[in-house]
């Protein structure tokens, strides 16, 4: 069951939704096996960064437009690091919670 601190991403709320502090984004599928077993690892995230930076999911399934076109994202999962909408950090593939702590951290004030 997903987390209600992991904010749900669009191709219409990605922009009002990433402009401000530290955003982590999990691009993912359904249909792919490693986004599913990285998901509690965003999940607990979310729960460890409340207050201090946002952690969210983008469907590529559902969400073309942004990762293809924006980020060129071409295989899953990739993970983003944005600070005021702009992006300074990219991990393609599984990784884990140290790393991901490690990317969001050196980007927080």
């Amino acid at each position: 069951m997903a987390s209600d601190k992991v904010k749900t991403f669009t191709d219409g709320n990605f922009d009002a939704e990433t402009k401000k502090g530290v955003v982590l984004v999990d691009f993912w599928a359904e249909w792919c096996g490693p986004c599913r077993r990285i998901a509690p690892i965003v999940e607990e995230l979310a729960t460890e960064y409340e207050g201090r930076a946002t952690i969210g999911k983008m469907n590529v399934d559902d969400n073309p437009d942004i990762p293809t076109n924006r980020f060129m994202v071409r295989g899953i999962p990739t993970l983003i690091v944005l600070k005021d909408g702009q992006l300074v950090d990219t991990l393609v593939g599984l990784r884990g919670k140290e790393e991901l702590a490690q990317a969001i951290n050196k980007h927080l004030g």
